[in-house]
C-alpha cells in the first residue's frame, strides 16, 4: 500500500486538472499480505454509503502511517475516523459487518485478477492497463485520450 500512498497526491492532482474530461473510477483490490487492506476497503465503502467516499479515502491515505504496517486489525481506528468525519456509526457498523460489503471488495478483486492486475496501484485507461510509472507518463496517456 505504500505505493498507493505515494501515487495518491499525483492522482488527486490529475483528477482536479482533468475534471470534466476524464472519469476516474476506484476499484478495490485488497491484498492478502496487507493485514488491514480489507478492513480499510470496508471502511471506505461504508463511508461511501453515507456520501463520504472521498473524505474517507483521503483520511486513509493521510493516516496510513498509523495503520498501514500494523499486523493486527485497525478496524476500531477506522471506526474512529468515521466518527471524526461525522458519519452515523450505526449504518457504518452495519455496512462494515454486511457480507455484501466484503462481496463488493471480492468482486472488484476478482475483476482485477481477470484483467491481469497483480498489485496496487494499477491504472487502466479506456480498458487498457497502463504501464505508466510517473506523473508525466500518466499525463501523456490522459492527454492522448482527451485529444481523441
Amino acid at each position: 500500500m505504500r505505493a498507493c500512498r505515494a501515487a495518491f497526491p499525483t492522482i488527486e492532482k490529475l483528477r482536479a486538472e482533468y475534471e470534466g474530461q476524464v472519469s476516474f473510477v476506484i476499484r478495490y483490490f485488497p491484498i492478502d499480505s496487507h493485514t488491514n487492506a480489507m478492513n480499510a476497503a470496508k471502511a471506505v465503502e461504508a463511508a461511501a454509503a453515507q456520501g463520504k467516499l472521498e473524505q474517507m479515502y483521503t483520511m486513509m491515505y493521510e493516516t496510513q502511517h498509523e495503520w498501514g504496517e500494523q499486523q493486527d486489525s485497525r478496524a476500531g481506528l477506522f471506526r474512529e475516523y468515521s466518527s471524526a468525519l461525522g458519519l452515523d456509526l450505526t449504518p457504518y457498523d452495519a455496512a462494515v459487518a454486511d457480507p455484501a460489503t466484503q462481496a463488493r471488495m471480492e468482486k472488484d478483486r476478482q475483476d482485477g485478477l481477470t484483467l491481469g492486475v497483480q498489485g496496487t496501484p494499477t491504472f487502466f485507461l479506456d480498458a487498457t492497463m497502463l504501464n505508466a510509472s510517473s506523473e508525466e507518463e500518466l499525463r501523456a496517456a490522459l492527454d492522448t485520450a482527451v485529444a481523441k
